[in-house]
């Protein structure tokens, strides 16, 4: 029986957080990797790219990995409990519990990182504690069978970390070559430390409205 994925897809997703993993679990062999919503309709990612969920809740089998991505459009599901109930149902027999960027949250609103090292984007790390967790500022934190990512691009170094656990180093480095996965960025920026004060200030502007509307939620959070 292959190995089944289910990736989170959702109005407002981060496509990146979901499609980096997604290719590299669908470069593995013997993967049946599924983009789950409740229903088959189209949605649409937080810059405009149209997705096509595989799976309804309804008839999503068992998986072996769930992931929930990130994006602006988590914070709808930060308070909708259908997704919140299908997202413990999964992870009740879940090989590896997963999430990229601010999917986190997602699984800690579902009660999933009480207790948990993990990690989400570094405009949101601050949030974990308030759900239980213990922020770890890395790019891949596993505890358990919790694995989470760091903000968006994080997402291939996961993938390739959860494909290493699941069929071994070779097979991950086999994709990663394939992919020709060797990250040379052109600027050093890509992270709060390394980006200069003027570059973090323009983006924590740029990110504001999420970040609003995100402390809005959790100043009612229980």
């Amino acid at each position: 029986m292959p190995l089944r994925f289910g990736l989170i897809v959702f109005p407002g997703v981060q496509q990146l957080d979901l499609t980096g993993p997604y290719e590299v679990f669908a470069s593995a062999p013997d993967t049946d990797v599924r983009l789950v919503w409740k229903e088959k309709e189209p949605v649409m990612s937080s810059t405009g790219l149209s997705l096509m969920p595989t799976a309804s809740f309804a008839d999503c089998p068992a998986l072996d990995v769930l992931c929930v991505p990130g994006g602006g459009g988590v914070d709808a599901l930060l308070r909708d409990e259908t997704v919140l109930e299908f997202v413990r149902r999964q992870a009740a027999n879940a090989r590896f519990v997963t999430s990229v960027c601010t999917g986190s949250l997602v699984l800690g609103a579902a009660g999933l990182l009480k207790g948990k090292r993990a990690t989400t984007h570094w405009n949101a790390h601050d949030f974990l504690d308030r759900l239980g967790a213990t922020p770890v500022r890395e790019r891949v934190v596993e505890d358990g069978n919790l694995i989470t990512a760091g903000g968006v691009t994080s997402g291939i170094d996961f993938g390739l970390t959860v494909i290493g656990r699941l069929l071994g180093q070779d097979e991950a480095e086999m994709i990663q070559l394939a992919l020709e996965y060797a990250p040379a960025p052109p600027f050093a920026a890509g992270t709060p430390e390394e980006a200069s004060s003027a570059c973090l200030a323009s983006v924590r502007k740029r990110l504001a409205g999420s970040r609003a509307e995100r402390e809005a939620i959790f100043a009612q959070w229980r």
